[in-house]
């Protein structure tokens, strides 16, 4: 409010006003009368709201004491230190639209990483190469990611979100349509282009869901607003394993495949591109007001020279946390593991159905949904962090060795309600494990927690994924999925030892509010006991006296 007049800081340094201070002089001999509220009923003083609403002035009576010190640079002090825009914490109406179309556009970049795997016999047919070939189209995601999320993460920082979100919406339209050039059986190299740039744009997309929550949504609603964010990279995934199945069936003829493929690549190009506008129309960098006590205060903290490697470097002195880092990746590589591979263990055990084994994704992607938001309703209303995250992964645990045991046994329909209990817990974890790093790391930049995780889910994920494709090709799908529950395992018994150090929850509940309330009742308190004792003083100086009037 200081700031949107540039001419009320010389109305209040005017003669004028500081005559009408010298005419009073109970204003300037006597402190506490300037330090109470009934000082804004001048209207030389309430000439500017600020002193009446903002706490630095109330709070620090040798500014008040004194009409001398209110010259022009001590009122635009505050407005440099702490505007009224930080100290009004307020959600912003624009909040869902933004994470709505967030969700959107990673839903559309989520479907591009799995639209190979989910039939990647088909795509071996049309250009010719191995099944290890097709599992990198997937594998590129992971693999970009490692050395790409620093620098994308200190660029969150540098220039915020909306420029992250326009790069990452923009790149994965490029990518969309670049794959459009790669309809030949021989222009495979085309289309592994096509996919590393979509690959590219997925790091400036991974970080961001705890990042929107934290500047966008109140206290009550990150959980929430995370598991939102998720939830569309989630049905990207969820929509990859449904769609390419039913556009691109299993023939044999070259060029009507070739036309079926091109369907499928011109829908999500035309999806991406629409994406990209609504971005440039809808994405702001942040609202005018934070949103909770937390968003505020870490504005009050952030500094422009703050070093980027040395928040990186306390994040990794945060034990929990570096726990915490491990177990999400383990949990989540498996999923990338699970998911790149689910096409090739359904069809070794059931033969031509190419359509189940990505509806069997669907099942698992869906559940995990539904998990998720279940999950991120639950933690905004119980705060139970850890020990909602350590139920999760154990149940995760269970889900795993249920369908490691019920692939095989040529029942379809238990495959699918054994997968659909196994994504519910999966998939439901990856929520968790950004809120819970936010909470374990505050006031660190949310941008950079989430990265460590996305990248330890991705050098995981990459070996999981290596590692059981060899599994399955030499000893089967059974020895392959015991490979992914003895790493879950191991990531449930570390989950049991990271310490629910809830600091953004601290933040919160240490408001201006409550710290007032607590001084209040605090001087309440002792007038009341300086009260007593002076009745009890007066009291027992009763008898004296009248024994004394007596004699």
């Amino acid at each position: 409010m200081v700031n949107e007049d540039p001419n009320l800081e010389e109305r209040d340094g005017t003669p004028g006003q500081e005559a009408a201070f010298r005419a009073d002089p109970s204003l300037s001999a006597h402190p506490s009368v300037s330090a109470h509220p009934s000082v804004s009923t001048e209207p030389s003083v309430s000439a500017h709201p600020s002193v009446s609403f903002h706490p630095s002035f109330s709070a620090n009576p040798s500014s008040s004491a004194f009409p001398s010190t209110l010259a022009p640079g001590v009122l635009a002090q505050p407005s440099s230190s702490g505007p009224e825009e930080l100290s009004t914490i307020k959600v912003s109406k624009r909040r869902w639209v933004v994470v709505l179309v967030f969700s959107c556009y990673s839903m559309c970049n989520a479907f591009q990483w799995i639209q190979y795997g989910s039939i990647n016999n088909i795509f071996m047919n049309f250009y010719g190469v191995s099944a290890f070939a097709i599992d990198w189209l997937s594998m590129c995601y992971m693999l970009t990611y490692i050395p790409l999320l620093l620098p994308v993460a200190w660029l969150l920082e540098k220039f915020g979100l909306r420029t992250i979100a326009l790069t990452g919406s923009a790149l994965n339209c490029l990518g969309a349509w670049v794959k459009l050039g790669s309809l030949k059986p021989h222009l495979f190299p085309v289309t592994v282009l096509g996919q590393v740039i979509c690959s590219v744009a997925q790091v400036f997309i991974l970080g961001m869901p705890s990042r929107i929550a934290s500047v966008w949504f109140g206290a009550n609603e990150v959980s929430t607003a995370c598991s939102i964010a998720v939830f569309g990279n989630q049905l990207g995934i969820a929509a990859g394993f449904l769609v390419p199945p039913v556009l691109v069936p299993n023939i044999k003829d070259q060029d009507k495949l070739a036309y079926h493929i091109s369907i499928m690549f011109y829908i999500i190009a035309g999806v991406a591109t629409l994406l990209f506008i609504l971005v440039i129309i809808v994405f702001k960098e942040k609202p005018k007001h934070p949103p909770s006590r937390a968003q505020s205060l870490s504005y009050s903290l952030a500094t422009t020279d703050a070093s980027y490697l040395s928040s990186v470097i306390r994040l990794f002195k945060n034990l929990n946390f570096v726990l915490l880092i491990i177990t999400y990746g383990l949990n989540t590589g498996a999923f990338y593991a699970l998911s790149t591979l689910l096409n090739r263990m359904v069809i070794l055990h059931y033969p031509g159905e190419e359509v189940n084994a990505g509806r069997i994704g669907l099942t698992i992607v869906i559940a995990g949904m539904l998990g998720a938001m279940i999950s991120g309703i639950w933690l905004d209303r119980s705060k139970t962090y850890k020990e909602t995250t350590l139920a999760v992964y154990v149940m995760t645990l269970v889900g795993m060795v249920v369908y490691t045991m019920t692939l095989s046994l040529g029942h379809l329909w238990v495959v699918f309600v054994t997968a659909g209990t196994l994504g519910f817990f999966m998939t439901g974890y990856l929520p968790l494990g950004f809120e819970f790093a936010v909470e374990l790391t505050y006031p660190e930049s949310e941008g950079i927690s989430s990265g460590l995780l996305n990248m330890s889910a991705q050098v995981f994920g990459i070996i999981f994924t290596i590692s059981q494709g060899q599994i399955i090709d030499n000893y089967g799908t059974m020895p392959g999925n015991i490979f992914l529950c003895v790493f879950l395992t191991l990531g449930a018994a570390l989950t049991a030892f990271i310490k629910a150090d809830l600091r953004r929850q601290k933040a919160n509940k240490e408001t201006p509010e409550n710290k007032l309330q607590e001084e209040e009742e605090k001087e309440e308190k002792e007038e009341k006991e300086e009260k007593e004792e002076k009745e009890e003083n007066n009291t027992s100086k009763v008898p004296t006296t009248t024994s004394e009037e007596h004699l």
